[in-house]
C-alpha cells in the first residue's frame, strides 16, 4: 500500500509542478494530494516536499492556517466551475445535472465560508 501511495504522490506532484507553468492545471489540489500520499507512504518524500519552494509558495499558508489568497481562490473557483460546466451543458441526464449543480454550490460555500483569505 505504501508503494501505491508513493507512486500516486509522485504522479500528483508532477502534475502540480506542471501546473505551476500551465495555468490549465490546478497546482494546489495536486500538491495537497501529493502531500497526503507522501504522508502515508514516505516521511523522506514528505520532508522533501515540505522543504521545497513550491510547497512554501502554494501550500504552506493553506496547510498551516487554512487560508488562500483571494486571487488563488478566484482562479481555483473559475477553473473548477469551467470544468464542471462542460458536462453540465453536454449531458442530458437531469440527475447528473442536479448533482453537478449541488457540487458547485458546495464548492462555492466551502471556498467562501470555510477557507480564510489573506
Amino acid at each position: 500500500m505504501k508503494f501505491i501511495f508513493l507512486v500516486l504522490g509522485i504522479l500528483s506532484f508532477t502534475l502540480g509542478f506542471i501546473g505551476v507553468f500551465l495555468p490549465i492545471l490546478p497546482t494546489t489540489p495536486f500538491l495537497l494530494f501529493s502531500l497526503f500520499c507522501f504522508t502515508k507512504s514516505s516521511p523522506k518524500f514528505e520532508q522533501k516536499l515540505i522543504n521545497s519552494k513550491i510547497y512554501k509558495k502554494y501550500l504552506e499558508d493553506f496547510v498551516k492556517h487554512r487560508r488562500l489568497s483571494i486571487g488563488r481562490k478566484i482562479f481555483l473557483l473559475c477553473l473548477a466551475t469551467s470544468m464542471l460546466m462542460f458536462p453540465l451543458i453536454i449531458l442530458d441526464a437531469i440527475i447528473i445535472k442536479i448533482l453537478i449543480i449541488l457540487l458547485l454550490i458546495y464548492l462555492y460555500y466551502y471556498f467562501i465560508f470555510k477557507i480564510k483569505n489573506f
